[in-house]
């Protein structure tokens, strides 16, 4: 179990960056406005610390030489210490948007320099919302996705409709969209019940879906896109729940819907390619579109 820092004594900050200079200067005006501050000058050093004792903030710098980078030490204080406050440094502004609009464990990115007086009450503001956050709000992936089955259905919709080829066929919402409950269910499932990557099971919703849009005049490039966008509609639904998310398994959570997903259309081409007894659609369809 996890040993959580001692909420009693002053904050414990690990502050990590290649800068001797901006190290020791930084180290002695955190220490002045009541923090303990513990300084590393690369990442091995910044592990081997987070192995070792308890802190509550990690500030480090984003670009560092040597094996790793800032986000290697954020990801061993998420899984060592998963209440400590997590901030990045960059000198790059234009980098900040970027990193700030994809999925990070750290809290928020900074952009050097940055005031003190602000750099202070950040820190502040982040322990203060650490100690009220509530244990019960950490989700597990399969959870969410399970909860937000519909709003991910809808966003799939959405995306379907912007594009020219699969809106040809002209379907209700319900007859384009009815296998995506059941194959989301099995990825829920999936997650619940791990399986090792790339091992077989059958989806039998993949195997329906592949059915129907035999039936209804879709070609196989448009299935691959149909699940190229469910993918994307997935991750879309986790990064608007990344406030609750649990990062500890997220990596590998993620890594399995992957797997799942692939898995389903694998099966879903399949039991689109078996020709019907008598038929010849199947010949017409793999040269569709």
């Amino acid at each position: 179990m996890n040993t959580k820092p001692d909420t009693t004594t002053p904050p414990k900050i690990l502050l990590v960056d290649d800068s001797e200079s901006l190290r020791q200067s930084l180290k002695l005006v955190l220490e002045h406005h009541g923090f303990h501050v513990t300084a590393a000058a690369n990442v091995a050093d910044a592990i081997h610390l987070i192995d070792t004792e308890p802190f509550d903030v990690l500030l480090s710098d984003l670009h560092m030489p040597g094996a790793g980078d800032g986000f290697t030490v954020v990801s061993a204080m998420r899984h060592k210490y998963p209440d400590a406050v997590t901030l990045l440094f960059t000198g790059y502004p234009a980098l900040k948007e970027a990193m700030d609009a994809i999925l990070l464990q750290a809290d928020e990115i900074l952009v050097k320099p940055m005031p003190i007086p602000e750099l202070v009450q950040l820190i502040h503001d982040r322990l203060d919302k650490r100690r009220n956050r509530q244990a019960t709000n950490i989700e597990r992936v399969a959870s969410i996705l399970e909860r937000e089955a519909s709003t991910t259905i809808a966003d799939w919709l959405r995306r379907v409709e912007r594009d020219d080829e699969l809106t040809r066929i002209v379907l209700t919402e319900e007859q384009r969209s009815e296998h995506l409950r059941k194959l989301i269910q099995e990825v829920v499932h999936r997650l619940r019940v791990p399986r090792s990557l790339g091992t077989k099971q059958v989806s039998e919703g993949a195997v329906e879906h592949g059915n129907v849009r035999r039936s209804q005049g879709y070609s196989i490039p448009m299935i691959v896109e149909e699940s190229r966008m469910l993918q994307v509609s997935i991750f879309h639904t986790l990064q608007n729940n990344l406030s609750v998310v649990d990062f500890s398994l997220l990596l590998i959570d993620v890594m399995a819907i992957a797997d799942e997903v692939d898995s389903q259309l694998k099966q879903t081409i399949q039991s689109f390619t078996e020709l019907p007894s008598g038929s010849n659609f199947n010949k017409f369809a793999l040269h569709h579109g």
